[in-house]
């Protein structure tokens, strides 16, 4: 029986082979092309609104396509979420080659909503099927540069090109409105002079022609010199804010300001430039914080070549009594340079209520001895440095450092913000271990948003203590380190590692070229075209 069962299996399997042999005449042949009667749609089309009312397109090639067209429809609402195409056309291109991609479209409305579709079209086979997408273009700019001489203490001066239509200027400050009429004589001008502002303040300005926008613009107005103290070159100073009362602001004039000395500060001041396109210039000035005192310092130049002992920017001097912390110190508009050993100290068990950094420059601070922003027994509880370029800089030192500070770090948490910045030429030492981030409080939350890092040896930080929380679009060009420490494990779906195209870095034009940067807003938005 088993003899008769082996047999069986033994011609099954011939027979089985004989039926695969004579079936494999029949396969047909390896598959290498499809034909198909017309083209495939484009794929992977995406919209980018370049200068505010331009569209630029881009997609995937289609095999077989000579040239693709285009159609935008205007939509009337801006709440649709699918694209819609109904009526005519408000554009139609035809005849565009893959070549000529990305594609920009000028001429569309601000804030608008389009539905634009693509598709392919190639000789003697049926055009492609229609991809879609909806996109809406930016508010409209016509409005002129500013100008120096427009921005007064109370008043502002808006310019268009002559002849363009609107019917009023609508200007917020954070709390009121304040609504402008635009009538034809200065529609004929292109011009509107706004009176009634309140000094040293900023503004949004929107030109509006019936609902629409038509521009905008940011500005701050210029300190009011009849509620300040005028300062001119020439006068000393050292001895004036030495002199000072608790509120005094300084208006300082445009010129040379020779100090080459410490400046003790213990009361809450303010030092302001008075034409911000004319920064004064205060040569060796070491600002010595004690009391308690917060400060300001505006759109001024500080070089620090000649400041006694090569020492930092800002010393906080003097440790208070429990539960006494200083006020805010705020730095904005400036450029500060040539200081040996860093710009702002904190070796004291002093609280500060806050830090802000803005909108400033920095450039050959060596840090010699000591961190460019050194926090070694005192903290602040908010630091913010947001759109500061630092370049040529920080040697072989950290950029931000806050130490462990026990007597304070316990009862508060330090919230750190470094966002749109540049750095380049930061942490340059061949082998060097120092870090962008060098922070051990026992409480802090750290977050790191759309910054450009060029030519950096050194980590984001080598110490576990070190709290992360968000890293957001941060770019990374020749700085191994960054893109490689464990610590941008946060930022491994989003960072970047592009040339950002810099106009003269060597001569400190940090203007990027490179189209997604540009896109994305990364960076110190001075030098976003």
């Amino acid at each position: 029986m088993k003899r008769l069962v082996k047999l069986s299996a033994y011609f099954l399997g011939l027979i089985a082979m004989a039926s695969f042999g004579s079936c494999s005449d029949d396969i047909d042949p390896e598959i290498t092309e499809i034909n198909v009667s017309r083209l495939f749609s484009p794929v992977d089309l995406e919209v980018r609104i370049i200068n505010q009312t331009s569209a630029r397109l881009s997609w995937k090639a289609v095999n077989k396509a000579s040239s693709y067209t285009v159609e935008f429809f205007q939509n009337e609402s801006s709440d649709i979420e699918e694209p819609v195409f109904s009526g005519s056309p408000t554009k139609i291109i035809e005849g565009i080659t893959y070549s000529q991609l990305p594609y920009t479209v000028p001429g569309f409305a601000g804030e608008t909503t389009y539905s634009v579709r693509v598709k392919a079209v190639g000789e003697s086979i049926l055009e492609s099927k229609w991809i879609e997408a909806l996109f809406t273009t930016g508010t409209e700019q016509i409005l002129s540069a500013i100008e120096p001489d427009d921005i007064g203490a109370t008043t502002f001066i808006l310019r268009w090109p002559a002849g363009e239509v609107a019917t009023s200027v609508v200007l917020f400050d954070g709390t009121t409105e304040l609504v402008f009429e635009v009538t034809q004589e200065h529609i004929e001008a292109g011009e509107i002079t706004l009176t009634g502002l309140n000094s040293e303040t900023g503004y949004f300005l929107r030109l509006v022609n019936n609902g629409s926008t038509r521009g905008t613009h940011n500005f701050t107005t210029l300190i009011d010199i009849g509620d300040a103290i005028l300062v001119e070159p020439g006068d000393n100073l050292k001895e004036i804010i030495e002199a000072a009362e608790d509120g005094d602001v300084f208006a300082v004039m445009p010129g040379e300001y020779e100090v080459a000395a410490n400046i003790h500060i213990s009361k809450t001041i303010g030092i302001i430039a008075v034409r911000p396109f004319e920064k004064p210039v205060i040569n060796g000035a070491v600002f010595r914080i004690s009391g308690g005192a917060g400060f300001r310092l505006k759109d001024l130049i500080l070089d620090g070549e000649t400041a006694p002992d090569g020492n930092q920017t800002i010393i906080y001097d003097e440790v208070l009594g429990a539960g006494e912390t200083y006020g805010n110190a705020i730095i904005e508009g400036c450029e500060i340079k040539n200081y040996v050993k860093g710009v702002f100290y904190a070796s004291n068990a002093v609280l500060i209520e806050s830090v802000s950094i803005t909108g400033t420059i920095y450039s050959d601070i060596v840090t010699e001895g000591g961190d460019f922003i050194d926090f070694r027994n005192g903290m602040t509880k908010v630091f913010n440095f947001k759109n500061n370029t630092v370049y040529n800089s920080v040697v072989n030192r950290d950029v931000i450092r806050m130490d462990n500070a026990a007597a304070f770090s316990g009862d508060n948490t330090a919230i750190i913000t470094l966002e749109n910045n540049t750095f380049y030429n930061v942490i340059t030492q061949e082998g060097s271990t120092r870090r962008i981030l060098y922070v051990r409080l026992a409480n802090h939350e750290i977050y790191v948003r759309k910054n450009i890092f060029v030519n950096i040896v050194g980590n984001y930080s080598n110490q576990s203590a070190t709290t992360v929380v968000e890293m957001d679009r941060n770019n990374y060009f020749n700085a191994p380190n960054l893109t490689n420490d464990e610590i941008t494990v946060h930022d491994r779906w989003n960072y970047t590692e592009l040339n950002p195209g810099f106009a003269d870095p060597e001569n400190g034009n940090f203007t990027i070229s490179n189209e997604d940067l540009i896109f994305y807003r990364i960076g110190d938005s001075r030098w976003i075209p």
